[in-house]
């Protein structure tokens, strides 16, 4: 018998009826497994919640308010409806959900009366929309005759800092997960995203946190594999939308699921596995509408491959920021300081690469962010060290990721070869020393057809 965590998100709890389907995979599956599910929030539940505490802070109009929580209850009720057949544990399960909606009410309101949102405020509000998925999955289990009770991450052991937003877990969390839900009985159904501080405060684990959680509670309980079950077939060879040819990859290590997740590819976020990689966990990604499919496995040990690509990923929301100046040449620090002032500031690099001269340093950062950047360096480096700051907008990220790439010759020449066949001009490189990825800028237009050049040139759809 396995110890196996999965976790439902988006379009696999977007209603009822979704509800009741990952219902009978857990039935399935918990004959001959020890299970804990974690789940997100109703698809689109958490975008809706936050939008009306803006609105709430900004306008301050209550009967916004009323009227989103009277569709917010709509839904919420339709769910249990679809979801859940024995009236005893609808009731029931609808007693909690209309509990916490009024909970949620009154601190709307509070927000219309204060008109300000605060960062604290944001997590307790986008907190509700796991709080109120929990229960129904919990109550779909039981109504299937499994035994079954809800947690909030914190309830289930996820102690954070105080970091609102994107909280970090304590060390302790993985003493305390074991204590809350071990010996297991039944199906535990636990909140992803969410846990408290240390204070207990509700706290939000940011982007990807609902994984983060899986990951979390797989690596506490040392669980035998940790299951994300995704609206993909697990984690492919690259956007199935730019390529249709694109492939399932079946084996795959966590250094290079961890490459392709911050290069664009969108199934696994890079902090959501690392709790896994501590323990040497397996993670697996599979498809909620196709479970005998076996996915993705994600392990520690690099697998090669014999064409030594893996996958190619696009990452499109990105800006490319440019210093340089003569002054540069030769002074110490400059580096430094451009990558402090930078941090200070909250720019996230996602790329970086200088040239020998020392006269220009090229970084590529997310979207959205090269207003503030500029403003940064500019108030760091007099004019006499740094002459240019410059940024363009039109660009996007090109990456080849395989861990057969390290020590093979050739491989970036092919991958330049075909962008120069393809009459693709590359504006920027850049390769780490463990030569497990090579990326590279090129033109926002050019992007989708250097995907498909690349993914061609290595044959990763099975092409000649």
């Amino acid at each position: 018998m396995a110890r196996l965590v999965m976790k439902f998100g988006g379009v696999s709890v977007a209603d009822g009826n979704r509800l009741r389907h990952v219902g009978d995979l857990v039935g399935h599956f918990s004959r001959d497994n020890e299970i804990v599910l974690v789940t997100s929030a109703l698809q689109g539940v958490t975008d809706e919640l936050l939008a009306c505490a803006r609105r709430a802070a900004s306008e301050g109009d209550v009967s916004d308010v009323m009227d989103f929580m009277e569709r917010l209850t709509e839904r919420h009720d339709q769910a249990i409806a679809d979801a859940i057949q024995d009236p005893k544990i609808a009731k029931e399960v609808q007693d909690v959900v209309s509990e916490k909606l009024s909970l949620l009410e009154k601190a709307y309101i509070g927000i219309c009366y204060l008109g300000e949102l605060t960062q604290r405020s944001l997590d307790y509000i986008s907190s509700y929309g796991e709080q109120l998925a929990a229960p129904i999955l919990s109550g779909v289990l039981r109504d299937m005759g499994i035994t079954s009770q809800h947690y909030t991450g914190s309830e289930a052991g996820i102690i954070t800092d105080s970091n609102y937003g994107d909280a970090r877990p304590l060390e302790k969390t993985y003493g305390l997960i074991p204590q809350k839900l071990l010996p297991l009985r039944g199906v535990p159904v636990v909140t992803g995203f969410i846990a408290q501080d240390e204070k207990g405060t509700i706290t939000t684990l940011g982007r990807g946190g609902s994984d983060l959680s899986a990951s979390l509670i797989g690596a506490a309980i040392n669980a035998d594999e940790i299951w994300f079950w995704k609206e993909t077939s697990g984690i492919m060879t690259t956007d199935p939308k730019i390529v249709p040819e694109a492939k399932t990859i079946p084996i795959i290590s966590y250094r290079e699921a961890m490459e392709l997740s911050y290069f664009g590819a969108k199934v696994l976020h890079p902090r959501a596995i690392e709790p896994a990689i501590r323990k040497g966990i397996p993670v697996r990604v599979k498809c909620t509408f196709d479970p005998e499919d076996p996915g993705t496995q994600v392990v520690r040990d690099d697998i090669p491959k014999e064409d030594v690509i893996k996958a190619v990923t696009l990452h499109n929301n990105v800006e490319l920021l440019n210093i340089s100046g003569a002054g540069m040449i030769g002074t110490l620090g400059v580096a430094a300081r451009a990558f402090t002032a930078l941090a200070k500031a909250g720019i996230n690099i996602v790329m970086i690469s200088q040239g020998s001269s020392e006269a220009n340093i090229s970084m590529v950062i997310e979207e959205g962010q090269a207003d503030r950047a500029d403003e940064a360096l500019r108030s760091e480096f007099p004019r006499d060290v740094v002459k240019e700051i410059s940024h363009d907008h039109d660009i996007c990220a090109v990456a080849v990721t395989g861990s057969g790439m390290a020590g093979t010759p050739g491989v970036a020449a092919r991958v330049f070869k075909a962008m120069g066949q393809a009459r693709i001009n590359v504006v920027m490189i850049s390769q780490a020393s463990g030569q497990h990825n090579i990326s590279f800028v090129v033109s926002s237009a050019d992007g989708q057809r250097a995907v498909r050049e690349l993914h061609r040139e290595f044959g990763l759809g099975g092409e000649a």
